[in-house]
């Protein structure tokens, strides 16, 4: 029995006593549900198409790092990708560049738009790092030897310092103008960093890889958001002492180790939440980006292992806005936020649940896709092909 009203892009008004105006077009619900636009993390959409076909990938930069790297500028606003994971739900999307060391900034995308600067909604929303393994890792066969694996996690964490100190000795320069001659993109791309205002996203899963990441962000001053985080919920004390938010990178994966329990994975949204921690759900583990039409369901899995239903939902919506910078415009329905919201015939984590109107930003989108004309195409065939009876 509720109204939603909306214009110029935004939310106007919103409530089970709205006055609707005049001139409004109206869209009747009756027996629909409304929900916020689901968010995807942290995905590499628009970047890759086809990740076996290496001319579909722009994802990874030359050499180890590049804090210059701007995802948004390579995203291809016409990949299939895009309306196949819309018509789920899904219309908010962290795109981020991978490899190396430092990867570069990530952005937060809209799933709708002409070009990039369209569907940008927040640039640098992050700055990404993948922390080298800490413990030395054997086998019997295939790893490079355990002094080689030290040595190469030692340089690995001298180049994150020289990087940060480079940096800070640039940051001076330009502030006593002695560099008025002299740019460089790197250094001058990791400010933001410095600042405060953009977070470093590190890659980690690792209990010493997250309490190494911690103990170099507050060495060093800078915010820090956790990504993969499978063992964050043993050093739960030190990232809540810190302030350090976690995205899940996947709910559907394997156990890390051999006598960790069947559902470790599928649990850790749960045991994050009952530690008090700040955590969203992501559903695309690095290039599995064309799986992020499956977010719904990652949150609907870790709410059959005891996350709380609306907790599950606000893990996908509300949860990754906030820990990325974008709440005061997406992530939940309310007055003055964009109208970038979907229309469902029941519960968006139930898989039957068909999504059947979106808005993105005020404007209607499109929901057909190249999964829905394969259908169509295939079933007209074999309808064709069918004896008459």
């Amino acid at each position: 029995n509720g109204t939603l009203v909306f214009a110029k892009g935004r939310i106007a008004a919103i409530g089970d006593n709205v006055q609707i105006p005049d001139d409004a077009v109206r869209v009747q619900l009756d027996g629909r549900h409304v929900y916020p636009g689901m968010f995807e993390a942290h995905s590499q959409m628009g970047l890759v198409e086809i990740s076996a076909v290496r001319a579909t990938r722009d994802v990874v930069e030359s050499g180890q790092v590049n804090p210059n790297v701007q995802a948004q500028v390579a995203v291809n606003p016409d990949s299939e990708v895009i309306p196949v994971t819309r018509s789920n739900g899904v219309l908010l999307a962290v795109s981020a560049p991978g490899g190396g060391l430092v990867s570069g900034q990530s952005a937060v995308l809209q799933l709708d738009g002409w070009t990039y600067e369209d569907m940008t909604v927040k640039v640098a929303a992050g700055m990404h790092a993948i922390w080298p393994q800490m413990t030395p890792v054997f086998r019997a066969v295939g790893d490079e030897p355990l002094k080689q694996q030290t040595a190469e996690r030692d340089k690995s964490l001298q180049q994150l310092r020289d990087l940060f100190d480079d940096a800070r000795a640039y940051k001076r320069a330009r502030n006593h103008n002695a560099l008025s001659q002299w740019f460089d993109i790197r250094f001058d791309a990791m400010l933001c960093v410095l600042s405060g205002n953009v977070p470093l996203i590190v890659e980690a899963d690792d209990v010493s890889q997250i309490q190494s990441a911690v103990s170099f962000a507050a060495e060093q001053g800078v915010r820090l958001i956790i990504f993969g985080g499978y063992d964050a919920p043993l050093c739960s004390e030190l990232l809540r002492q810190h302030d350090v938010p976690v995205i899940v990178s996947a709910v559907h994966r394997n156990p890390r180790r051999r006598d960790d329990d069947y559902d470790a994975a599928y649990t850790l949204p749960e045991r994050l939440r009952q530690a008090g921690l700040r955590y969203c759900i992501s559903g695309s583990r690095r290039s599995r980006t064309s799986n992020t039409r499956n977010l719904p369901y990652q949150a609907a899995t870790a709410a059959a292992y005891g996350l709380p239903r609306d907790e599950a939902l606000r893990a996908v919506t509300l949860y990754p806005a906030q820990i990325l910078g974008v709440a005061d415009r997406v992530g939940s329905l309310e007055v003055g936020k964009d109208a970038t919201l979907f229309v469902a015939t029941s519960d968006p984590l139930e898989t039957p649940t068909q999504v059947v109107q979106v808005w993105i930003q005020g404007r209607a989108v499109d929901l057909n896709d190249r999964h829905k004309r394969l259908y169509n195409k295939y079933r007209t065939k074999y309808r064709r092909q069918r004896p008459e009876p």
